[in-house]
């Protein structure tokens, strides 16, 4: 698929040639660090840049002598699936001093160095930009001292600094998500999964601590993901009186036949009065009101360790590629900025902009103005705990609004993990706004059968976690039973449809668009909310699922790399699912490293295979020891995976062996991501209050029924750039390639140059989607509301 003309950067004119970059890890480590490094260090040689190490951070710029080291494209092979910093990170006390940033002034003087990337929290920025704002009067001195010649204040009179924000709490504003916080998110969940078994087996109730002391956005987001039943932030302490509240709560939850209740705490939790509420103290509680036998879990440093998610990976190396692009960019005049996602896009922020913005947030909640730090902290935080209180809170019957509609779910296509947490929300968001809730059994074929039945708050209690689709869902389409399906219609009086799928939920949805016109069942609401690992349904960037099978993808080829640890060269060929569509392969063929990435979208003839081979071949001899090669299943029907294993086993010969797998449906199933929970949790929250919407828009009060037969009450929710967007589904057939089942456009097509050079391919690379700096209080769109960078 041919690039877009505007803008392009090429290999040749994208010169970095004369600079020195230096690269930093400052403060608290977080997974994904090593990723952003190891994308600044690629970029920044392939546009012909000096690139640095800065060992043990600003302690090590302070120190100078070894601690600042060249860096090289092989030194920072296999650090993408490493956690923490390779490169070390410490809080330095001589920094915060003049002399400290006096001796660090000299140091990078010396190797030529004025241009900085630094990798930390909102301290570690801080310190960045004071540093920044003294560069020339430290110059100045070190002239007066005598320890630099004065043409070297000229040569290098000005520091420019760009900031990527690494912290697993996601407390910096501006920013919807920052590195490391998805992986933390990960090993709480997968604390909370292990823990819910032993708590059902024993009927207990468990707390759990995570890290957070200043923001409670791991808290906050890891309920959501995993339907806990109460959760303490420092943003917004609960009201007075919540003790007894909360254990109403619980004694109702387990009167229901619940064996378990999870209380999730953020170690910086307090009541409305700044008193500390801890994870023993709620403990107490329990045990003393409830009499519940009750355990303590404190996540700790836990957080912080292991592997690195997809999302994390991609999120580094996008912002560490847009950290040197943005560097290149600066001039004398430029304020030090910080890289960002947000949705799918890049964007610059100033960065003291997003450090004021962040401390307002503390100072709100200093002063107990919680409502204030909630939406100082962003939309996409005010919307996780709006979300978080609709769905772990059941409103008393006698306070539910009366609608006497009834809404039907249903699962159509092949199975996606985060399935169930969106029938989860559907459920209990519309019983909320006073519907009647009806869950139809594998996807069409269930509904024309009539396997259709009313589906009560309690019936979805500890659904998010759960892979795969409980309702049951088929690839049956519904055009050859839509008279069956209008009779089940009417049986039930269904007055709005909710369809989770991938590609065949489009497919059914414009079936029974069409179908209006000979039944007037289907002149109703109808929402289709994308699910599918394959991520090709048009009108979204991102799918419920993809992300599941993206770190199932990256995780097995970790494992399969590592396989050959200690053994001869060798390279691996998997192929992966994904149908036409070659979002899988291409994503995680950037998370994983991989070397090439084979997929429909962008042609490859035996010249191309070639080139990859004599590349691969090159590389190994000088400096990798395992190469990995990626094919989307039907990205050519001639060149199958294993032509390629052939091909590269008898042109690898004395040089590497392969191996190939074909990972098959794993990728398919699994327990959900925290990604996808979320994801799933909120844009079917959304879907259903748009149900909700359009059902008062269309019900004719002199018929006494619902009548919609209007392009727009036929919609798809997606996710585009920055907003979540409802669009006509007959507006996207002229988007689709019905053929092989694939949108005509895809935003990720643009990051295959980067996986390209990050491999150390010379190749175009494509800067119109780069980011502009932009301000802090107008970065976010009025309709944005999920933190969905991807």
């Amino acid at each position: 698929m041919a690039q877009p003309d505007t803008k392009k950067i090429f290999f040749e004119n994208l010169s970095g040639a004369g600079k020195a970059i230096a690269v930093l890890t400052s403060g608290g480590d977080a997974q994904g660090m090593n990723a952003a490094v190891r994308a600044v260090v690629r970029m920044g040689t392939y546009v012909g840049a000096k690139v640095y190490f800065i060992r043990e951070g600003y302690q090590g710029m302070v120190d100078g002598g070894e601690n600042i080291i060249e860096a090289t494209w092989e030194s920072v092979s296999s650090m993408l699936q490493v956690g923490g910093t390779v490169i070390g990170s410490a809080r330095c006390k001589d920094f915060r001093t003049h002399e400290g940033r006096l001796k660090a002034a000299l140091n990078l003087v010396k190797l030529g160095i004025t241009n900085l990337c630094v990798i930390g929290g909102d301290g570690s920025l801080t310190g960045a930009n004071l540093f920044r704002e003294e560069w020339s009067g430290l110059l100045a001195e070190l002239v007066e001292q005598g320890s630099i010649e004065r043409q070297s204040v000229e040569t290098y009179s000005a520091l420019h600094i760009v900031g990527m924000v690494g912290s697993i709490d996601n407390d910096f504003c501006g920013t919807d998500m920052t590195i490391g916080t998805d992986s933390a998110l990960h090993r709480i969940i997968e604390v909370v999964d292990a823990i819910m078994t032993t708590a059902q087996s024993h009927q207990r109730t468990f707390v759990l601590e995570v890290m957070g002391r200043h923001c409670g956005y791991l808290a906050l987001v890891s309920a959501l993901a995993c339907g806990a039943d109460w959760v303490l932030i420092p943003e917004m302490p609960p009201e007075d009186g919540w003790e007894e509240k909360m254990c109403q709560k619980l004694s109702a939850t387990r009167s229901r036949g619940t064996r378990l209740n999870i209380i999730i705490v953020a170690e910086g939790a307090i009541d409305r009065h700044g008193k500390p509420i801890t994870s023993s103290i709620v403990k107490d509680l329990v045990v003393k009101c409830l009499g519940f036998d009750t355990r303590v879990t404190i996540l700790g440093h836990v957080q912080r360790g292991g592997t690195p998610s997809a999302f994390d990976r991609i999120l580094a190396s996008r912002m560490g590629v847009e950290a040197v692009l943005a560097l290149l960019e600066t001039t004398a005049n430029t304020p030090a900025c910080v890289v960002s996602l947000s949705g799918n896009q890049s964007v610059r922020l100033p960065l003291m902009e997003c450090v004021q913005m962040t401390q307002e947030v503390q100072k709100a909640m200093d002063e107990k103005k919680f409502e204030e730090a909630v939406k100082l902290r962003g939309r996409s935080f005010e919307n996780n705990l709006k979300t978080y209180k609709l769905l772990a809170h059941r409103k008393p019957e006698s306070e539910l609004p009366i609608s006497n509609f009834n809404v039907a779910v249903l699962n159509v296509g092949a199975p996606a993990a985060g399935m169930n947490a969106a029938v989860r929300s559907a459920v209990r968001v519309g019983i909320s706004e006073g519907h009647k809730m009806f869950a139809v059994s594998d996807g069409f074929e269930g509904f024309y059968k009539g396997q259709i039945k009313e589906i009560k708050w309690a019936d979805v209690g500890g659904w998010t976690g759960q892979g795969g689709s409980l309702l049951g869902t088929k690839r049956t389409l519904p055009a050859k039973h839509v008279g069956k399906i209008a009779e089940q219609m009417r049986t039930h009086n269904i007055n709005a449809l909710l369809v989770i799928g991938g590609f065949e939920a489009l497919e059914s949805l414009l079936q029974l668009y069409e179908a209006r016109a000979t039944y007037e069942e289907f002149c109703i609401p109808m929402c289709m909310l994308p699910a599918t690992i394959s991520n090709n349904v048009p009108g979204t960037d991102l799918s419920i699922g993809a992300d599941t099978a993206l770190n199932a993808i990256v995780e097995t080829c970790d494992r399969i790399k590592q396989s050959a640890s200690g053994t001869k060269r060798r390279v691996f060929i998997i192929e992966t699912m994904g149908g036409y569509c070659g979002y899988l392969a291409t994503v995680a063929g950037l998370a994983a490293g991989a070397d090439a990435a084979y997929i429909y979208e962008e042609p490859f003839d035996i010249r191309d295979l070639q080139a990859n081979v004599e590349h691969l071949t090159e590389k190994m001899k000088t400096s990798i020891q395992r190469g990995l090669v990626l094919r989307n299943e039907n990205s050519n029907e001639n060149y199958t995976t294993d032509f390629i294993y052939q091909l590269y086993s008898e042109e690898g010969k004395g040089v590497f062996d392969c191996r190939k797998n074909v990972l098959g449906h794993m990728q398919q199933g699994g327990a959900p991501s925290p990604f996808d929970r979320n994801f799933g949790t909120k844009i079917s929250a959304k879907a259903m209050q748009w149900v909700t919407k359009k059902l008062v828009e269309t019900f004719r009060q002199d018929e006494g029924r619902v009548f919609a037969n209007t392009e727009d009450s036929c919609c798809l929710l997606g996710m585009r750039r920055r907003a979540l967007v409802f669009q006509p589904v007959v507006q996207l057939k002229g988007e689709t390639d019905f053929v092989h089942r694939i949108p005509k456009e895809q935003w990720w097509l643009k990051l295959r140059p980067l996986m390209k050079i990050l491999a150390k391919y010379k190749t175009s690379y494509d800067v119109s989607d780069s980011g502009q700096l932009e301000h802090v209080v107008h970065h976010l769109p009025k309709d944005s509301d999920a933190s969905v960078a991807m």
